[in-house]
């Protein structure tokens, strides 16, 4: 046998060893922790999760495979622009810590969604539940598929002669995350989403350090200058507002994003309903905040860092931001340790994101959809619940296939679009909800919620086309507020209030 084949299979053995005993530990994880097969471990972890472990563990599923490999691809065409949004990240989570969070403590909601039921009715209920499962399945569809695509390209079809087909990758992970997941649900994913953020975290780092070395920089300082005085630095954009980039369009669309995507996403906030107490869920919420900070520091400085090395190198880099990273690591440029580290730190990306989203998915539909109670243990609820498990991990894999055929843009700002179109009427559900005491015709909600996406998506075509003005992701903004003003439309005035004791009452009841 050819000397250099021998080796190929060796590298390609090994990568896959280190994959079988990485999904090995997850799944002893999960026995450990699926020892009390109830709806309460499975939805809400008894109510026992350590806040502190749940902040870690919120950084992976947040940061996921897409930021993985399109924010450092990113930095390429906007710099380090991206951290506008991060900032606003940090506000948003302000909010829902003070906002959001005690409203769902103060009834114990199982799903968030509960609320629309009780402070609208149940079409309004129907309608956000709907949106959530819609907009979460298309969003962490395309978390996967970038990563699927990634392993498939970088990793088995440049490390093997085998033709690895890509509908396989997507079911093999499929069937990984439903191993460990869909007996104990949340239970389970509090304590593997740790792990598999010290992970990414980890061969982040040691990816960065490669890098490092590769351009010689003898310290810290030197990084920091190198990046600085590169082309790249730039974070701030104040002087062109028809600029997707602008500082307030970034600023405020990072605030409202978070604002939809954990406060009013079951599944960022059936972890943080894990914890004891409100108070240690907004401290999750504050330290989580805060710590997805530097992680996209991190993300952006190896953006820097891979393209000045790509540029004193002279090596061409492929068209599509998503591929940069994964180019350079498959072709050994920042040495072969790098390969195992982008592998393995890949995966334990993807898995933290998707795991729990098929978990919230599962327990939306269950309780949301087909109205059935948390509380009920049964054999019947425990195999239909299993049964909406497998449904969704077989729903994703159809998704991500769909996702391969149409996505041409970098994934990142591919999910972020989708959050804008699909989130957006349950911000302004909730705003309404929230900040107003006026009664709503509940029947004409779900007309009104599939109509402001519609007229924002034509709102967004004729500026562009009559004022060469391309609307960003503040078009989540908008769609919030054609939700609002269409809700505000058919609704009238009433001193009744979510809080009032007679609501509260029909709540219990």
């Amino acid at each position: 046998m050819d000397i250099n084949l021998l080796f190929l299979h060796i590298k390609v053995m090994s990568i896959l060893l280190v994959i079988l005993l990485y999904v090995a530990l997850l799944v002893l994880i999960s026995f450990f922790t699926g020892r009390n097969n109830s709806n309460d471990s499975y939805f809400l972890g008894n109510r026992q999760s350590p806040w502190y472990i749940i902040a870690i563990g919120m950084v992976g599923a947040s940061v996921s495979g897409v930021s993985f490999v399109s924010v450092p691809g990113w930095v390429q065409s906007t710099g380090f622009t991206y951290m506008q949004m991060v900032f606003g990240f940090f506000l948003g989570y302000i909010v829902v810590a003070k906002v959001l969070l005690p409203l769902y403590y103060k009834f114990s909601f199982v799903t968030i969604y509960t609320y629309l039921k009780n402070r609208f009715g149940i079409h309004t209920y129907k309608t956000g539940a709907s949106f959530f499962l819609l907009s979460k399945s298309i969003s962490a569809a395309a978390r996967l598929y970038i990563v699927v695509i990634v392993l498939k390209t970088f990793v088995f079809d440049s490390m093997t002669t085998l033709d690895v087909p890509f509908w396989a990758i997507t079911t093999g992970a499929m069937i990984i995350i439903g191993l460990y997941t869909f007996r104990t649900g949340i239970k389970t994913i509090i304590w593997t989403d740790v792990l598999q953020t010290l992970i990414m975290v980890a061969a982040l780092c040691l990816i960065i350090a490669e890098v490092v070395a590769q351009l010689h920089l003898p310290s810290f300082a030197a990084v920091v200058e190198t990046i600085s005085e590169s082309e790249y630095s730039k974070m701030f954009v104040f002087d062109d507002w028809g600029s997707r980039q602008h500082f307030v369009k970034q600023f405020f669309s990072g605030v409202f994003v978070t604002i939809v995507m954990t406060g009013l996403d079951q599944d960022m906030m059936q972890k943080n309903l894990t914890c004891k107490t409100l108070k240690e869920s907004q401290r999750n919420m504050y330290t989580y905040g805060f710590m997805f900070i530097p992680f996209n520091l991190l993300f952006l400085g190896l953006g820097a860092l891979m393209l000045i090395f790509a540029q004193q190198n002279q090596i061409a880099l492929p068209q599509l931001s998503d591929e940069i990273l994964p180019t350079l690591v498959a072709n050994g440029y920042f040495g072969q340790i790098t390969i195992y580290l982008f592998a393995v730190g890949l995966i334990a990306a993807a898995l933290s994101s998707v795991d729990s989203a098929i978990t919230s998915l599962s327990t939306s539909f269950y309780i949301d959809i087909l109205d059935n109670n948390p509380n009920e243990d049964s054999t019947a609820k425990h195999r239909q619940r299993t049964g909406i498990h497998v449904a969704f991990c077989v729903l994703f894999i159809f998704l991500i296939l769909l996702f391969k055929s149409f996505n041409n843009k970098s994934a990142i700002d591919a999910v972020y679009t989708i959050v804008s179109y699909t989130y957006g009427p349950l911000l302004g559900l909730f705003a309404f909800g929230l900040f107003t005491k006026r009664i709503v015709k509940d029947k004409f909600v779900p007309y009104i919620a599939v109509l402001s996406p519609v007229l924002i998506f034509l709102l967004d075509i004729s500026f562009n086309h009559f004022f060469n003005y391309k609307f960003g992701y503040e078009l989540l903004m908008l769609n919030g507020f054609f939700t609002f003003a269409g809700i505000w439309i058919f609704s009238r005035r009433d001193e009744i209030s979510f809080a009032q004791p007679h609501t509260i009452n029909k709540i219990e009841n």
